[in-house]
């Protein structure tokens, strides 16, 4: 799959989620991806911001969060 296909799927896939009083839920398999049923929590875990700050996820517990990982090997 290529990355603008990928980030144009986490683009569509993030606007769905905030958008408020769609009319259904985003038909994932156009994306090419597969939702967990149910869905599962992710694994605590923490990653420096751009600032050398610490992020963890359960600081940004109740808020949305689109988490994209890339590599450039």
């Amino acid at each position: 799959m290529s990355t603008r296909r990928l980030l144009a799927g986490s683009l569509a896939l993030a606007l769905c989620a905030l958008t408020t009083g769609a009319a259904a839920a985003p038909n994932f398999s156009d994306f090419g991806v597969e939702p967990y049923d149910p869905p599962k929590p992710a694994h605590e875990f923490a990653l420096p911001d751009l600032l050398g700050n610490t992020v963890r996820l359960t600081d940004l517990r109740g808020k949305v969060v689109l988490l994209v990982f890339w590599a450039t090997w």
